[in-house]
Protein backbone atom coordinates (compact mmCIF):
# COMPACT_ATOMS: atom_id res chain seq x y z
CA UNK A 1 0.00 0.00 0.00
CA UNK A 2 1.34 3.49 -0.80
CA UNK A 3 2.88 5.15 2.25
CA UNK A 4 1.69 8.54 3.43
CA UNK A 5 4.52 10.79 4.61
CA UNK A 6 4.04 13.61 7.08
CA UNK A 7 6.52 16.22 8.32
CA UNK A 8 6.12 18.32 11.46
CA UNK A 9 8.15 21.35 12.55
CA UNK A 10 8.97 20.99 16.24
CA UNK A 11 8.42 23.86 18.63
CA UNK A 12 6.24 24.66 21.61
CA UNK A 13 3.50 22.98 19.63
CA UNK A 14 4.28 20.69 16.67
CA UNK A 15 3.19 22.28 13.40
CA UNK A 16 2.58 20.11 10.36
CA UNK A 17 4.35 21.18 7.18
CA UNK A 18 1.75 20.97 4.46
CA UNK A 19 2.43 18.94 1.35
CA UNK A 20 2.33 20.91 -1.89
CA UNK A 21 2.32 20.07 -5.57
CA UNK A 22 5.71 20.03 -7.27
CA UNK A 23 5.84 22.47 -10.17
CA UNK A 24 6.33 19.65 -12.65
CA UNK A 25 7.78 16.16 -13.04
CA UNK A 26 10.51 17.72 -15.17
CA UNK A 27 11.67 19.69 -12.12
CA UNK A 28 12.00 16.44 -10.17
CA UNK A 29 13.99 14.98 -13.08
CA UNK A 30 16.29 18.02 -13.10
CA UNK A 31 16.82 17.71 -9.35
CA UNK A 32 17.76 14.03 -9.63
CA UNK A 33 20.05 14.73 -12.59
CA UNK A 34 21.93 17.28 -10.47
CA UNK A 35 22.36 14.85 -7.57
CA UNK A 36 21.42 11.25 -8.28
CA UNK A 37 22.43 10.26 -4.71
CA UNK A 38 19.05 11.62 -3.63
CA UNK A 39 17.71 8.28 -4.86
CA UNK A 40 20.53 6.15 -3.41
CA UNK A 41 24.21 6.76 -2.57
CA UNK A 42 27.02 5.37 -4.72
CA UNK A 43 25.32 5.97 -8.04
CA UNK A 44 26.61 7.77 -11.12
CA UNK A 45 24.49 9.35 -13.84
CA UNK A 46 25.33 8.07 -17.31
CA UNK A 47 22.93 10.38 -19.10
CA UNK A 48 19.56 12.07 -19.19
CA UNK A 49 17.07 11.49 -22.02
CA UNK A 50 19.16 8.68 -23.50
CA UNK A 51 17.97 7.66 -26.97
CA UNK A 52 17.27 3.97 -27.50
CA UNK A 53 17.59 2.09 -30.77
CA UNK A 54 13.84 2.30 -31.35
CA UNK A 55 13.36 6.05 -31.06
CA UNK A 56 12.34 6.31 -27.40
CA UNK A 57 14.19 8.18 -24.63
CA UNK A 58 15.15 6.90 -21.17
CA UNK A 59 14.60 9.63 -18.57
CA UNK A 60 17.73 8.79 -16.54
CA UNK A 61 20.30 6.05 -17.16
CA UNK A 62 22.42 5.37 -14.07
CA UNK A 63 25.18 2.96 -13.01
CA UNK A 64 26.07 1.71 -9.53
CA UNK A 65 29.53 1.05 -8.09
CA UNK A 66 29.41 -2.61 -9.19
CA UNK A 67 28.79 -1.64 -12.82
CA UNK A 68 25.08 -2.52 -12.92
CA UNK A 69 22.84 -0.24 -14.98
CA UNK A 70 19.67 1.31 -13.57
CA UNK A 71 16.91 2.55 -15.87
CA UNK A 72 14.90 5.31 -14.17
CA UNK A 73 11.60 6.41 -15.60
CA UNK A 74 9.37 9.14 -14.19
CA UNK A 75 5.72 8.19 -14.04
CA UNK A 76 4.48 11.62 -15.12
CA UNK A 77 0.77 11.45 -16.02
CA UNK A 78 0.92 8.04 -17.65
CA UNK A 79 -1.11 5.06 -16.50
CA UNK A 80 0.62 2.32 -14.44
CA UNK A 81 0.39 -0.03 -17.43
CA UNK A 82 2.08 2.51 -19.72
CA UNK A 83 4.99 3.39 -17.44
CA UNK A 84 5.77 -0.22 -16.48
CA UNK A 85 5.51 -1.39 -20.08
CA UNK A 86 7.88 1.42 -21.09
CA UNK A 87 10.37 0.36 -18.42
CA UNK A 88 10.28 -3.28 -19.52
CA UNK A 89 10.81 -2.17 -23.11
CA UNK A 90 13.83 -0.08 -22.07
CA UNK A 91 15.17 -2.99 -20.03
CA UNK A 92 15.09 -5.24 -23.09
CA UNK A 93 17.31 -2.71 -24.87
CA UNK A 94 19.63 -1.89 -21.97
CA UNK A 95 20.51 -5.53 -21.29
CA UNK A 96 22.38 -5.68 -24.60
CA UNK A 97 24.59 -2.63 -24.03
CA UNK A 98 28.31 -3.39 -24.11
CA UNK A 99 31.13 -1.62 -22.27
CA UNK A 100 31.86 0.43 -25.41
CA UNK A 101 28.17 1.29 -25.83
CA UNK A 102 27.97 2.62 -22.27
CA UNK A 103 31.17 4.65 -22.49
CA UNK A 104 29.96 6.07 -25.79
CA UNK A 105 26.64 7.14 -24.29
CA UNK A 106 28.44 8.72 -21.35
CA UNK A 107 30.81 10.68 -23.58
CA UNK A 108 27.91 11.86 -25.73
CA UNK A 109 25.96 13.09 -22.70
CA UNK A 110 28.93 14.63 -20.88
CA UNK A 111 30.71 16.73 -23.50
CA UNK A 112 33.17 14.02 -24.46
CA UNK A 113 34.38 13.27 -20.93
CA UNK A 114 35.65 9.72 -20.40
CA UNK A 115 33.52 7.46 -18.22
CA UNK A 116 36.68 6.10 -16.56
CA UNK A 117 37.65 9.60 -15.41
CA UNK A 118 34.26 10.27 -13.81
CA UNK A 119 34.18 6.78 -12.32
CA UNK A 120 37.43 7.52 -10.51
CA UNK A 121 36.02 10.81 -9.23
CA UNK A 122 32.76 9.21 -8.06
CA UNK A 123 33.85 5.82 -6.72
CA UNK A 124 37.59 6.40 -6.09
CA UNK A 125 38.52 3.45 -8.27
CA UNK A 126 38.57 2.37 -11.91
CA UNK A 127 35.45 0.70 -13.36
CA UNK A 128 35.21 -3.10 -13.38
CA UNK A 129 36.41 -4.96 -16.44
CA UNK A 130 32.80 -5.72 -17.38
CA UNK A 131 29.83 -3.38 -17.08
CA UNK A 132 26.13 -4.25 -17.23
CA UNK A 133 26.33 -7.78 -15.84
CA UNK A 134 22.83 -7.06 -14.60
CA UNK A 135 20.42 -4.14 -14.63
CA UNK A 136 17.54 -2.73 -12.59
CA UNK A 137 14.35 -0.86 -13.44
CA UNK A 138 12.96 1.96 -11.33
CA UNK A 139 9.76 4.00 -11.41
CA UNK A 140 10.02 7.49 -9.89
CA UNK A 141 6.78 9.22 -8.99
CA UNK A 142 5.49 12.14 -6.97
CA UNK A 143 2.97 9.72 -5.52
CA UNK A 144 2.28 6.03 -5.85
CA UNK A 145 -1.10 4.58 -6.75
CA UNK A 146 -2.31 1.12 -5.81
CA UNK A 147 -2.32 -0.10 -9.42
CA UNK A 148 1.39 0.70 -9.97
CA UNK A 149 2.25 -0.94 -6.67
CA UNK A 150 0.27 -4.07 -7.55
CA UNK A 151 1.97 -4.47 -10.95
CA UNK A 152 5.49 -3.95 -9.54
CA UNK A 153 4.92 -6.36 -6.65
CA UNK A 154 3.59 -8.97 -9.07
CA UNK A 155 6.58 -8.74 -11.40
CA UNK A 156 9.08 -8.72 -8.53
CA UNK A 157 7.53 -11.45 -6.39
CA UNK A 158 6.53 -13.91 -9.08
CA UNK A 159 9.07 -13.44 -11.85
CA UNK A 160 12.13 -11.91 -10.18
CA UNK A 161 12.00 -8.84 -12.41
CA UNK A 162 14.53 -6.33 -10.96
CA UNK A 163 11.96 -3.53 -10.66
CA UNK A 164 11.19 -1.12 -7.83
CA UNK A 165 9.53 2.23 -7.26
CA UNK A 166 10.60 5.29 -5.32
CA UNK A 167 8.32 8.22 -4.76
CA UNK A 168 8.85 11.74 -3.51
CA UNK A 169 6.62 14.05 -1.51
CA UNK A 170 7.17 17.78 -1.89
CA UNK A 171 6.79 20.13 1.07
CA UNK A 172 7.09 23.88 1.19
CA UNK A 173 7.21 26.25 4.14
CA UNK A 174 7.81 29.86 3.26
CA UNK A 175 10.87 29.97 1.02
CA UNK A 176 12.13 26.56 2.25
CA UNK A 177 11.44 23.52 0.07
CA UNK A 178 11.78 19.86 1.04
CA UNK A 179 11.70 16.48 -0.69
CA UNK A 180 10.87 13.30 1.24
CA UNK A 181 11.74 9.93 -0.31
CA UNK A 182 10.19 6.51 0.23
CA UNK A 183 10.63 3.09 -1.40
CA UNK A 184 7.92 0.67 -2.42
CA UNK A 185 10.23 -2.32 -1.75
CA UNK A 186 13.20 -2.13 0.58
CA UNK A 187 16.28 -2.02 -1.73
CA UNK A 188 17.92 -5.04 -0.07
CA UNK A 189 14.71 -7.04 -0.36
CA UNK A 190 14.36 -5.97 -3.99
CA UNK A 191 17.90 -7.17 -4.71
CA UNK A 192 17.17 -10.55 -3.13
CA UNK A 193 14.10 -10.91 -5.33
CA UNK A 194 16.05 -9.86 -8.41
CA UNK A 195 18.48 -12.73 -7.78
CA UNK A 196 15.84 -14.99 -9.31
CA UNK A 197 16.48 -13.26 -12.62
CA UNK A 198 20.25 -13.30 -12.11
CA UNK A 199 20.14 -17.06 -11.50
CA UNK A 200 18.58 -17.57 -14.91
CA UNK A 201 21.60 -15.85 -16.46
CA UNK A 202 23.96 -18.28 -14.79
CA UNK A 203 25.20 -15.83 -12.16
CA UNK A 204 25.01 -17.13 -8.61
CA UNK A 205 22.41 -15.37 -6.43
CA UNK A 206 23.26 -13.63 -3.17
CA UNK A 207 21.75 -15.24 -0.07
CA UNK A 208 21.14 -11.87 1.60
CA UNK A 209 23.56 -12.57 4.46
CA UNK A 210 27.13 -13.45 3.44
CA UNK A 211 29.91 -10.98 2.65
CA UNK A 212 33.57 -11.14 1.69
CA UNK A 213 36.18 -8.85 3.26
CA UNK A 214 39.73 -8.39 2.03
CA UNK A 215 41.85 -7.41 5.02
CA UNK A 216 45.20 -6.24 3.72
CA UNK A 217 47.81 -5.74 6.44
CA UNK A 218 49.72 -2.45 6.68
CA UNK A 219 51.16 -0.29 9.48
CA UNK A 220 47.61 1.04 9.83
CA UNK A 221 45.93 -2.39 10.02
CA UNK A 222 46.90 -5.68 11.66
CA UNK A 223 45.05 -8.99 11.79
CA UNK A 224 46.17 -9.68 15.37
CA UNK A 225 44.43 -6.49 16.53
CA UNK A 226 41.26 -7.51 14.70
CA UNK A 227 41.23 -10.88 16.44
CA UNK A 228 42.02 -9.36 19.83
CA UNK A 229 39.44 -6.59 19.86
CA UNK A 230 36.70 -7.98 17.61
CA UNK A 231 36.63 -5.81 14.50
CA UNK A 232 37.47 -5.61 10.82
CA UNK A 233 38.62 -2.44 9.10
CA UNK A 234 39.59 -0.68 5.91
CA UNK A 235 40.92 2.72 4.94
CA UNK A 236 43.44 4.75 3.02
CA UNK A 237 40.78 6.20 0.71
CA UNK A 238 36.99 6.16 0.44
CA UNK A 239 37.09 3.52 -2.28
CA UNK A 240 38.62 1.15 0.28
CA UNK A 241 36.48 2.12 3.27
CA UNK A 242 33.09 2.91 1.73
CA UNK A 243 32.28 -0.70 0.86
CA UNK A 244 32.25 -1.43 4.61
CA UNK A 245 28.96 0.50 4.61
CA UNK A 246 27.40 -2.56 2.97
CA UNK A 247 27.82 -4.54 6.20
CA UNK A 248 24.82 -4.56 8.52
CA UNK A 249 24.28 -6.05 11.99
CA UNK A 250 23.63 -9.77 11.65
CA UNK A 251 25.55 -10.16 8.38
CA UNK A 252 28.10 -12.98 8.19
CA UNK A 253 31.56 -12.10 6.91
CA UNK A 254 34.37 -14.29 5.59
CA UNK A 255 37.74 -12.56 6.00
CA UNK A 256 40.63 -13.08 3.60
CA UNK A 257 44.17 -11.75 3.94
CA UNK A 258 45.43 -11.22 0.36
CA UNK A 259 48.12 -13.68 -0.72
CA UNK A 260 47.69 -15.50 2.62
CA UNK A 261 44.20 -16.99 2.79
CA UNK A 262 40.98 -17.00 4.75
CA UNK A 263 41.50 -16.45 8.47
CA UNK A 264 38.09 -15.90 10.00
CA UNK A 265 34.31 -15.84 9.96
CA UNK A 266 32.35 -13.29 11.96
CA UNK A 267 28.92 -11.83 12.63
CA UNK A 268 28.62 -8.05 12.29
CA UNK A 269 27.48 -6.32 15.49
CA UNK A 270 27.59 -2.63 14.52
CA UNK A 271 27.81 -0.54 11.37
CA UNK A 272 31.06 1.02 10.15
CA UNK A 273 32.44 4.07 11.97
CA UNK A 274 35.65 6.18 11.81
CA UNK A 275 38.52 4.80 13.88
CA UNK A 276 38.56 7.78 16.25
CA UNK A 277 34.99 6.90 17.31
CA UNK A 278 35.64 3.16 17.76
CA UNK A 279 35.79 1.85 21.34
CA UNK A 280 37.23 -1.44 22.62
CA UNK A 281 37.50 -3.18 25.96
CA UNK A 282 40.93 -3.60 27.57
CA UNK A 283 41.21 -5.39 30.95
CA UNK A 284 37.53 -4.76 31.61
CA UNK A 285 37.73 -1.05 30.79
CA UNK A 286 36.29 0.58 27.67
CA UNK A 287 38.59 2.95 25.81
CA UNK A 288 39.16 4.40 22.32
CA UNK A 289 40.94 1.84 20.18
CA UNK A 290 43.68 4.36 19.41
CA UNK A 291 44.56 4.33 23.13
CA UNK A 292 44.67 0.52 23.29
CA UNK A 293 47.85 -1.56 22.84
CA UNK A 294 48.04 -2.11 19.07
CA UNK A 295 50.35 -3.90 16.68
CA UNK A 296 49.16 -1.54 13.93
CA UNK A 297 51.35 1.34 15.08
CA UNK A 298 49.94 3.78 12.48
CA UNK A 299 46.24 3.01 12.84
CA UNK A 300 45.63 6.65 13.75
CA UNK A 301 47.25 7.94 10.57
CA UNK A 302 45.01 10.54 8.87
CA UNK A 303 42.56 10.25 11.77
CA UNK A 304 41.18 13.75 11.10
CA UNK A 305 40.60 13.10 7.40
CA UNK A 306 37.23 11.33 6.80
CA UNK A 307 38.33 10.26 3.33
CA UNK A 308 41.69 8.73 4.24
CA UNK A 309 41.26 7.51 7.83
CA UNK A 310 40.66 3.91 8.88
CA UNK A 311 37.04 2.75 9.40
CA UNK A 312 36.14 -0.08 11.82
CA UNK A 313 33.24 -2.53 11.99
CA UNK A 314 32.59 -4.31 15.28
CA UNK A 315 32.16 -8.07 14.90
CA UNK A 316 31.78 -11.24 16.94
CA UNK A 317 34.15 -13.94 15.79
CA UNK A 318 32.63 -17.32 15.01
CA UNK A 319 36.09 -18.52 14.08
CA UNK A 320 39.39 -16.64 13.85
CA UNK A 321 42.79 -18.25 13.29
CA UNK A 322 46.36 -17.06 12.96
CA UNK A 323 47.94 -16.20 9.63
CA UNK A 324 49.87 -19.45 9.82
CA UNK A 325 46.55 -21.35 9.90
CA UNK A 326 45.04 -19.42 6.97
CA UNK A 327 43.10 -21.53 4.49
CA UNK A 328 43.33 -21.30 0.72
CA UNK A 329 42.65 -23.55 -2.21
CA UNK A 330 42.22 -23.03 -5.92
CA UNK A 331 38.79 -21.72 -6.86
CA UNK A 332 38.09 -19.72 -3.70
CA UNK A 333 36.70 -16.25 -4.24
CA UNK A 334 39.00 -13.20 -3.94
CA UNK A 335 38.77 -9.60 -5.19
CA UNK A 336 40.39 -6.27 -4.32
CA UNK A 337 37.23 -4.69 -2.88
CA UNK A 338 37.46 -4.28 0.89
CA UNK A 339 33.92 -5.66 1.23
CA UNK A 340 31.40 -7.12 -1.20
CA UNK A 341 28.48 -9.52 -1.27
CA UNK A 342 29.68 -13.12 -1.42
CA UNK A 343 27.76 -15.03 -4.08
CA UNK A 344 30.29 -17.80 -4.77
CA UNK A 345 28.61 -20.95 -3.49
CA UNK A 346 31.77 -23.04 -3.75
CA UNK A 347 33.63 -20.61 -1.46
CA UNK A 348 30.82 -20.51 1.11
CA UNK A 349 30.53 -24.30 1.22
CA UNK A 350 34.28 -24.90 1.46
CA UNK A 351 34.81 -22.27 4.18
CA UNK A 352 31.87 -23.30 6.34
CA UNK A 353 33.14 -26.86 6.13
CA UNK A 354 36.74 -25.92 6.87
CA UNK A 355 35.94 -23.64 9.82
CA UNK A 356 33.24 -25.96 11.19
CA UNK A 357 30.47 -23.38 10.83
CA UNK A 358 26.88 -24.56 10.55
CA UNK A 359 25.36 -23.48 7.24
Amino acid sequence: MPIEIGIWRLGEKPQRVRMSSLDSESRLEETLAKDISIIWPKLMLIGRQVATAFGKFIDLLVVDSEGNLIVIELKRKRTPREVVAQLLDYGSWVQGLSYDDITGIYADKNEGKALEESWEETFNTSPPEELNQSHKLMVVASDLDASTERIIDYLSDNYGVPINAVFFRYFREGSAEYLARSWLIDPQEAEAKADKAIRKKGREPWNGRDFYVSLGEYPSRNWDDCREYGFISGGGGRWYSQTLDLLFPGARVFVNIPKTGYVGVDIVKEESKPVREFMVEVDGREMPILEAPLKATEMGHNVEDPDLCEYCVRVEWMKAVSREQAYWEKGLFAVQHTACRLRNRFTIERLTQHFGIDE
